[in-house]
Order: structure tokens, then sequence, then C-alpha cells
């Protein structure tokens, strides 16, 4: 056999290496392709994972039955005098959707794509892979791109069990029909879980910056622990400096600012202007922070 005819490092049998002047491209890209669903088989069947969703899921379930139970003997919720979505909840179920995300959006949901992001690097440089994974043929921005992808996959995943989970209780301890919306108008509850569908996915959009955050702390430490330490510690401190009345000037630019802004998507008409600038935000946020993932983890020395 001839060394043209030699298979590329790390392609798939029976791909052969590319010609002259070709370096492989399309090895890389079935490589890279492979590596993806390596990378999201290997995500999801971790049991750390696992337990992350399961808390996840837990918290909608939690809500129903604490909600079901103050409400047992005709009561409303907190006297009504509760947040709009969790005081709508006995009338309709699907109610429960948006309390459950808007009940872990700053915190749950944050806290476990931080875990994720946190070891997507560092967790290979510690355990002694990441050496074996960068002798492949895709190169070291694709294996970026994988790791981002399959951050973002997870933070789609994440916001899904919530948002089923909720569901699923919802309809078995509540009414299901149409819903009024929070400007006092009627819609149909088809329309209503269109758009608790649409409110989800704006959910997952908006972890997109904290993808990001921890994707960079990644590349900065061959520790898992201490990236998922580091970036679950920045993500607690922004959302105590978004808190803080005095410092109102610098609170637009904080990745956590317009998450609840999904709540406008439940008023009618919609006003839009808020999920934009959200969007715009954690957009801003992954190109910063992608980059200087990026910029570190191409130039960095890998060792282990």
């Amino acid at each position: 056999m001839s060394r043209a005819e030699v298979p590329a490092a790390g392609a798939p049998a029976g791909v052969p290496a590319g010609r002259a002047g070709d370096t492989g491209r399309a090895p890389a890209r079935l490589w890279t392709l492979g590596l993806l669903r390596n990378e999201l088989a290997t995500t999801f069947r971790r049991w750390r994972t696992l337990a992350l969703l399961g808390v996840l899921a837990a918290v909608p379930v939690l809500v129903g039955v604490a909600v079901r139970i103050e409400t047992s003997d005709g009561s409303s919720v907190g006297g009504g005098e509760g947040p709009a979505f969790i005081t709508q909840i006995t009338n309709n179920g699907l109610f429960l959707v948006f309390t459950a995300l808007a009940a872990t959006l700053p915190f749950f949901l944050p806290t476990a794509i931080g875990v994720v992001a946190g070891d997507a690097v560092a967790g290979e440089a510690g355990a002694g892979t990441l050496r074996y994974l960068l002798v492949a043929p895709a190169g070291r921005t694709r294996l970026l791109l994988v790791k981002y992808a399959t951050v973002l996959a997870f933070c789609l995943a994440a916001t899904l069990v919530v948002a089923v989970s909720a569901l699923a209780v919802g309809a078995l301890l509540f009414p299901l029909g149409d819903l009024t919306t929070i400007s006092g108008t009627r819609i149909g509850f088809g329309e209503g879980l269109g758009r608790a569908l649409l409110i989800a996915l704006l959910v997952a959009a908006s972890l997109a910056g904290v993808a990001a955050l921890g994707l960079f702390v990644s590349t900065l430490t061959d520790s898992g622990i201490a990236a998922m330490a580091t970036t679950v510690g920045l993500l607690i401190t922004v959302q105590i400096l978004d808190q803080i009345p005095q410092l109102h000037a610098m609170q637009p630019y904080l990745f956590s600012h317009y998450w609840l802004s999904f709540a406008d998507l439940m008023r009618d008409p919609v006003p839009w202007d808020g999920v934009v600038r959200n969007l715009e935000l954690q957009a801003l946020y992954a190109a910063v922070f992608g980059s200087a993932a990026w910029a570190r983890f191409t130039a960095k020395d890998i060792t282990a």
C-alpha cells in the first residue's frame, strides 16, 4: 500500500487520506461528526449529567405538589398575592411550565450548565485524554466547536426536561384548557402550548452566554472541579451584582439581566424589546468568551 493510500489518523475505516493539497478535509469532517456523536453520547450517559437532569425534573414536581396541597381547601396560592404565573396554576396546569422555568432559570439551570461547560475541556485535560483527541485530523478549533455544541445541546435538553416535567405534572394535578395571558386576553390551549415551547427555546438560548463563559474557564485549568467551581462562582457573583440597585448602570450588560424577559411572550400583543435585547446580549457573550476560549485553547500547551 502506497503512502497516499494510508487512511488518515482517526478517520473512519475505508476513508482514504486526501490527495496532496487536500489536507484530509473529508476525513476531518467525518471525524468531527463522529466526535460530536461521541461527545453527546458520553455527556448524556454520565451519572452526573443524569443526576443534574433528575434534579431539574424534580423542581416542577415539588412546585406542583406544593401548590396542590396549599390550594386543596379552595384557597388561592399565597392568598392571591404570589407571582403572576404561580397564582394561575390552579386555573390552568400549563402555567406550571412558565412557573418552573422562572424558578429554575436564576440558579438551577445555569448551575447545571456551568458544571457541564466547566468540565468540557478541563475534565479531558485532567483525565489525560485531551492530548489523544488533539492527535486526530480535525484540529483544536473543530474540537472546541464540538465541545461548545455539546454544551448547547445540554442547555436545550435541560430546559426541555423542566418544561416537559412541568407539563406532565400540571396535566395530572390541574385542569388544562384555554388560558388567560398576563395582559388579560384569552388564548386557546394550542396557542398556549406553542408559546410554552417558544419560551422553553428562548430559555435555552438565554444560557448560551453561560455556556461560553464556562467553556472559556475550562480552557484555563486542567482541573475539572476547579473550572466548575469557578464558573458557578462567577454565576452567583453576577446574580448578586444584578440585584444591587447602586449598580444599575452596569446591570443591562450582565448576561442574566434579561433572562426573565421570556415572560413577555405571555402578553398580548408580545413586546419583543426585552426578548431581542436578551438574545443580542447572549450572542455578544458567546462571541466574546467563545473567541477568548479559542485563543486560549489554540495556544495552550497540552501536557496531559
